[in-house]
C-alpha cells in the first residue's frame, strides 16, 4: 500500500502542558482524585494522543458519552476505569459494558431496571441536582431499581459553575442531601470550574474536562492551564494583488493597495469556522490578519508583515481559548470539539 504524503495542516499538542493541567486540577481537587473527561475524541485533540498523556501523568478515570467511544480509551487504559455516561439504553448495550469491563453511568430508573435485569453488576449514578439533563431526580431516590444497584460513583452536575450563582449552593445542598439516601462508595460533582469553587465541591473524586485541554473555565484556573493545541497550516499560494483586487467569496475583502498574500490549507472543514474572519494567523510572533471570507479548506492572509515566507511556509492561528472565544463568539468547548479530522 502507498503512503499518502503528510498533510499541509497539523495540530500540534503540548503534552508536557496537558499533563501539567491535569496534574494542577488534581493539585486544585484537594483530597479528591481528579478524572478526566475523554468523550468527543478528548474534546477534539486525540484519544490516542492524549490519553496516553494523561494515563502517565496519574489519571486514573475517564469519562465519555458513547458506548461507541470506550474501544478506543481501552487501548490505552483498562476499561474498568471508563464511564460511559449516556448510560445503558439496551440489553445490548448493557452487556457489552459487562462483556468490555467499562462502568455505565445509570441515568433513569428505566436504565437502572435494565442495568438489574441484565445482570447487573457496579455501575455509577447521575443524579439531576438541577442542570435537567440525565440523571434520577432525588424523589426516585428510594425506588427499588435504584436501592437494588451497586453504586461506585453517586454523581450529578452542576450547570451554572463558570458563574457565580446562587444555583451552585442549591445543586451542593441538594447532592448532600440525597448521599444518605443512595448507598455508594464514593461522590463526584465538580467539573473543571466545580474544582475552582472550592473543597465542599469536591467530594471524592472531581470530573475535569475543558480546563484538561487548555479552556479556561473560570478566572481562578488562569494561572494554573496552559495552551494545549496549536492549529499550524502551510502556504499553497504566495503572490501580489494590485489596488483594487477583491478576495474571496462575495468579494468581502478589497485591497486598498498592493499586497503580498497568501492562501493558507485550513478552513471550516477542520474547524476553523468563518466566525475567525477579521482575526490573524502568525509567523514568528507577527500578526498576519485573515482577508475576506473564511473557505471550507482555505483562508487568505496578508503577509505584508512577514514579507520572506513563500509557498511551504507554515503559519500558526493563535488558539488561547479564552481569546479565541471572544474573537469569535464561539464557547472554548466549541472552539476544541469542531476541530476537524484532516489534521496531521
Amino acid at each position: 500500500m502507498i503512503t499518502p504524503p503528510p498533510p499541509n495542516l497539523r495540530l500540534a499538542i503540548d503534552r508536557d502542558a496537558l499533563a501539567g493541567n491535569w496534574r494542577a486540577l488534581d493539585r486544585l481537587s484537594g483530597r479528591a482524585r481528579a478524572g478526566a473527561a475523554a468523550k468527543a475524541d478528548c474534546y477534539g485533540l486525540g484519544v490516542d494522543d492524549c490519553v496516553p498523556v494523561l494515563r502517565d501523568a496519574g489519571c486514573r478515570d475517564f469519562f465519555v458519552a458513547h458506548w461507541s467511544e470506550v474501544a478506543g480509551l481501552a487501548a490505552h487504559v483498562p476499561a474498568e476505569r471508563i464511564a460511559v455516561l449516556h448510560g445503558p439504553l439496551t440489553h445490548e448495550e448493557a452487556d457489552y459494558a459487562r462483556a468490555v469491563g467499562a462502568r455505565p453511568v445509570i441515568d433513569s430508573l428505566r436504565q437502572a431496571k435494565v442495568w438489574t435485569e441484565s445482570g447487573a453488576g457496579p455501575c455509577h449514578l447521575m443524579v439531576d441536582t438541577g442542570i435537567n439533563r440525565l440523571g434520577i431526580l432525588p424523589e426516585e431516590a428510594g425506588d427499588p431499581a435504584v436501592q437494588a444497584l451497586d453504586v461506585a460513583l453517586l454523581m450529578s452536575h452542576l450547570a451554572c459553575a463558570d458563574e457565580d450563582s446562587p444555583m451552585n449552593e442549591r445543586q451542593l445542598r441538594a447532592f448532600r442531601e440525597i448521599l444518605p439516601m443512595i448507598p455508594h462508595r464514593e461522590a463526584s460533582l465538580a467539573n473543571s470550574a466545580g474544582i475552582a469553587l472550592g473543597s465542599d465541591f469536591h467530594f471524592d473524586c472531581t470530573r475535569p474536562g475543558l480546563a484538561v485541554y487548555g479552556g479556561i473555565a473560570r478566572a481562578e484556573l488562569a494561572e494554573h492551564i496552559r495552551q494545549v493545541a496549536y492549529p499550524e497550516a502551510a502556504l499553497m499560494s504566495v503572490k501580489t494583488i494590485p489596488a483594487g483586487e477583491s478576495v474571496g467569496y462575495n468579494a468581502g475583502f478589497t485591497a486598498p493597495n498592493a499586497l503580498k498574500v497568501g492562501t493558507v490549507s485550513l478552513g471550516y472543514a477542520d474547524g476553523i469556522l468563518r466566525a475567525w474572519a477579521g482575526g490573524h494567523f502568525e509567523h514568528g510572533g507577527r500578526a498576519l490578519p485573515i482577508l475576506g471570507k473564511v473557505s471550507m479548506d482555505m483562508i487568505v492572509v496578508d503577509l505584508t508583515a512577514a514579507d520572506e515566507l513563500r509557498e511551504g511556509d507554515w503559519v500558526s492561528l493563535p488558539y488561547r481559548l479564552p481569546e479565541a472565544a471572544a474573537h469569535t463568539g464561539l464557547s472554548q468547548y466549541e472552539l476544541l470539539t469542531v476541530l476537524g479530522h484532516r489534521f496531521g
